[in-house]
């Protein structure tokens, strides 16, 4: 989904080409990850209740993230998370999984949107009207804001995963390919939240 090698900064202004208020910012977290779902938010922002330092989730701090999380669900007009599972990503594959989250996720909005901004190079196929923005979190609150809900709603899920199954550290790394990960994937094996269809988990499994 992410794209371009300009920062945002960089690049030329934002034109969104809407101009009503049921405008769904979208974005994803957990493409890279080995083990668990890839999670989706869409958020439409209240003009009239303005949310002060929406950015990029991936530059904020856990703790600020949290707070800003429930900022978002107490003042936005609608939000919603979704999922496309760790079976849904080993049959359609990340890319099509992701978009299948991300449309869920449009899909619960109450009420619904009009138009879409999603982070990335493509939209996700959804029926409504949208553009898709490279960079998107750091360029537009809306997006900025999908992406908070969708990185603290995976990170509680890396926590509980870690709850379970403490000797994998999924609380440290969150299911990337860490060498804490891969070191502990190598000695304990694959878990079934495991995505199968990820070469460092198939090449285990096909061991164990």
């Amino acid at each position: 989904m992410k794209g371009g090698a300009k920062a945002a900064s960089e690049l030329p202004p934002l034109v969104v080409n809407y101009a009503g208020e049921r405008l769904a910012g979208v974005d994803e977290v957990g493409r890279g990850p080995l083990v668990g779902s890839v999670l989706a938010a869409a958020v439409i922002l209240d003009p009239t209740r303005p949310i002060e330092g929406l950015g990029d989730s991936k530059a904020l701090t856990a703790k600020r993230r949290e707070g800003l999380d429930a900022a978002i669900r107490e003042q936005a007009l609608a939000f919603a998370v979704a999922e496309a599972s760790a079976a849904e990503v080993d049959e359609l594959n990340i890319y099509h999984a992701t978009h299948l989250a991300m449309r869920r996720a449009i899909d619960a909005l109450t009420p619904a949107a009009e138009y879409l901004l999603v982070d990335g190079n493509r939209l996700p196929g959804h029926h409504l009207p949208g553009q898709a923005v490279v960079k998107g979190d750091a360029r537009h609150p809306a997006i900025a804001a999908a992406s908070i809900l969708a990185k603290v709603a995976r990170d509680a899920q890396m926590v509980e995963l870690d709850a379970r199954h403490p000797d994998y550290g999924f609380a440290r790394h969150k299911g990337y390919p860490t060498r804490e990960h891969l070191a502990a994937l190598e000695r304990l094996g694959p878990l079934p939240e495991h995505r199968r269809s990820f070469g460092p988990v198939k090449r285990q499994l096909a061991l164990f």
